[in-house]
């Protein structure tokens, strides 16, 4: 159902935090322009469980003005399976393609949970579902068993597989054909997972280097697997800067220097600083002043 680029967007704010819809549409349109496959609202990079469940909506209506015909996710990453349901049911009524939903995200949820949990939220939306796996942030593994059992629900249509175990790809497929379209959602782990058999990336340095994500994919789809590595190789350290605790800010500071953006987070967040910042920024300076010519693809 859902394949190629989509990346997991960033939330813009004012100066005086509220939402900043203008540099929202502006950011999202370059990333559509560049040729991405649809758009994720309000995930973990996009501070979701920062936002109210308002606002979240508000993010979303922008993402789906943008990107049209094209797929529009909204996150659901709640605390409880109530909240959850209510906020994948604002979604639906408001206009999402589709949700990315993330178990629960403070009770570490047992598998019998999990799988109830993600079954009640696909049901109170009635829409299309990529179940996010993300054991190390989350500590909730949707495993391959776990699969399995939710494959009876055609809802569960996409993973965006973060284990961080690249072995995970082909065990899915190795057991359930494609019955799911697997994403990866590890930045530096994406050229091995796509030659693996993902069929998609939700990817997060994309927000300020989408030509190039976009490279990648295409070119490892039409087994130019060399001219794709080439280009991962140049990518790889920045990356590693979605890695990280601190992937909310790290990203904001390489749209603030590669796409004019600014680096605004919502508080209890704040904008990196001392030797992290350093850091990011010598690795986004050594970036650009290589940057690659983009081979032609079809």
């Amino acid at each position: 159902m859902w394949q190629g680029v989509i990346p997991a967007v960033t939330t813009k704010f004012t100066a005086d935090d509220k939402l900043d819809y203008n540099e929202m549409e502006r950011c999202f349109k370059f990333l559509m322009d560049a040729g991405c496959d649809g758009l994720i609202a309000c995930g973990s990079l996009g501070e979701g469980p920062f936002l109210s469940h308002d606002e979240r909506i508000e993010v979303l209506k922008v993402t789906k003005q943008v990107t049209g015909a094209k797929p529009a996710l909204l996150t659901v990453a709640e605390a409880s399976t109530r909240e959850a349901c209510a906020l994948a049911e604002k979604g639906a009524k408001a206009g999402a393609d589709g949700l990315m939903v993330v178990p629960s995200t403070i009770y570490h949820t047992n598998p019998k949970e999990t799988v109830a949990n993600l079954r009640a939220i696909a049901a109170a939306a009635d829409l299309p579902v990529m179940i996010y796996s993300n054991r190390i942030a989350y500590r909730v593994d949707v495993t391959t068993d776990m699969l399995e059992e939710l494959a009876d629900d055609k809802r569960f249509v996409a993973v965006k597989e973060s284990s961080d175990d690249i072995r995970r790809t082909t065990e899915i497929i190795n057991r359930l054909g494609r019955r799911y379209d697997v994403f990866t959602g590890v930045d530096n782990l994406a050229f091995e997972a796509l030659t693996a058999g993902a069929i998609g990336w939700v990817a997060g340095l994309v927000v300020a280097f989408p030509h190039e994500t976009v490279a990648i994919y295409r070119l490892v789809q039409a087994g130019r697997y060399a001219e794709a590595l080439e280009i991962y190789r140049w990518f790889r350290p920045l990356l590693d800067l979605d890695v990280s605790s601190y992937l909310v800010q790290n990203i904001k500071l390489v749209e603030a220097m590669v796409i004019d953006s600014n680096e605004r987070v919502r508080l209890p967040r704040m904008p990196l600083e001392g030797e992290p910042r350093t850091r990011a920024e010598a690795v986004v300076k050594a970036a650009l002043a290589n940057r690659p010519k983009l081979p032609s693809f079809a």
